[in-house]
Order: structure tokens, then C-alpha cells, then sequence
């Protein structure tokens, strides 16, 4: 029984807790003045589990080959440059195939059509799926034993539960722990906002 104690107490000390993500965008500057107008700015809705960041009231439809989904949040603030993150689901539904990659990563990524309330800009990459990673702070990185871009197994606990491989740690003095999963990843495991995820294994780096 002290073992079993013990174990889960090791097992907290090592855990962050998850942040399910629906499909949402990211613009920057000149494709916000496009789709809402010169100088529009966001309207904060809901801060998230990240430091300054937050959804906005704003959103846009997204437009493919082969459908559109609509309402897509848009996230802020805005970036440097624009990213579509969606499921792989919802590329099938849009017919574009978004790869799994980390934010940023963006290079031989499909694109697709932006429409907003005042104009459409077509985007000729920037689509993706975003890869599971955890963000960190130096100070947990550290009592964790963990670094920026390792790659390491989390286990996901509850009746769906499992061990999820290739999970990127990213670590920033502008992050707050928290795990960030698709909508997809979520219904699979049967977690939800708050759930916690345990880091379990190092799997080299990225």
C-alpha cells in the first residue's frame, strides 16, 4: 500500500494537466486586415492555458477542394504568420491532407481560402495538424528533468486510457504547464480540459 502511494505521488510530481484543442487559426497582420478590415484588432472571448493567449470572438470559414467548415476561431494574438491547425478529419472534410507538425513548421504545407466578413485571401500553405506536445515552463522543465524539443511518452489514465508515443516538449519562460492534444485524441482517450496527463517515459529528442 505505501509503494502504491508513493508511486502515484511520483507520478503527480511529474504530471501536467490537458488542454483539448478544436480546429482554430492564427492570423497575422496583413491577412487580418484582409479578412476583417485595415487596422481591425481581435476581441478577447476566453483566455486559455497559455500566458496572453486567448479566442476571440472573431472567426472565419475555411474553404478546400472539397467543402468548407465554418465558424473556425481565431486564436490570439495575432502571429507572424498565418496557421490553419485542424484534425485530420477535418481535412477530409476540406479534401486537403494536413500534416502532423509542430507550430511553426509550416514548409510543404497545403493551403486553403480564408473567408472573412470583409474579404478571402488564399493561402497557399500553412494547413496542419498539429503534433501533441506539452508545454513547460524552465522551472517544471527543470524539477522534471525534462528540455526543450525532447520527445517523451505520456500516460493518459481512465477507462480509454493509454501510453501516447511522440509527445514534443516544448519549454519557454512564456509557457505554463499544460498538454495540448486534438479534439480527435481527446474523444479517443475520453479526456477532457483538466484531466491530467503523466510523463512517463524519455523518448529521445526531436
Amino acid at each position: 500500500m505505501v509503494r502504491m502511494v508513493v508511486e502515484e505521488l511520483r507520478k503527480r510530481e511529474r504530471s501536467v494537466p490537458i488542454g483539448v484543442s478544436n480546429r482554430h487559426i492564427h492570423l497575422d497582420r496583413a491577412d487580418m486586415d484582409v479578412l476583417f478590415g485595415p487596422g481591425s484588432e481581435l476581441t478577447r472571448k476566453k483566455d486559455l492555458g497559455q500566458p496572453g493567449q486567448y479566442a476571440s470572438e472573431e472567426t472565419v470559414t475555411l474553404h478546400g477542394p472539397k467543402g468548407e467548415l465554418s465558424r473556425v476561431r481565431v486564436l490570439g494574438p495575432l502571429r507572424s504568420e498565418s496557421q490553419v491547425e485542424i484534425s485530420i478529419a477535418d481535412g477530409f472534410s476540406l479534401g486537403v491532407h494536413p500534416p502532423i507538425r509542430e507550430s511553426g513548421k509550416l514548409e510543404g504545407t497545403p493551403g486553403v481560402t480564408l473567408i472573412g466578413p470583409k474579404g478571402t485571401v488564399e493561402k497557399e500553405g500553412g494547413t496542419i495538424a498539429a503534433l501533441r506536445h506539452i508545454h513547460l515552463d524552465p522551472d517544471t522543465a527543470a524539477r522534471m528533468g525534462l528540455s526543450d524539443k525532447q520527445m517523451v511518452h505520456v500516460e493518459i489514465g481512465g477507462l480509454r486510457g493509454a501510453v501516447l508515443h511522440n509527445v514534443l516538449v516544448r519549454v519557454s519562460e512564456q509557457y505554463a504547464p499544460e498538454m495540448h492534444i486534438d479534439v480527435e485524441e481527446a474523444n479517443a482517450l475520453g479526456v477532457k480540459n483538466g484531466d491530467r496527463a503523466y510523463i512517463v517515459l524519455d523518448g529521445g529528442k526531436c
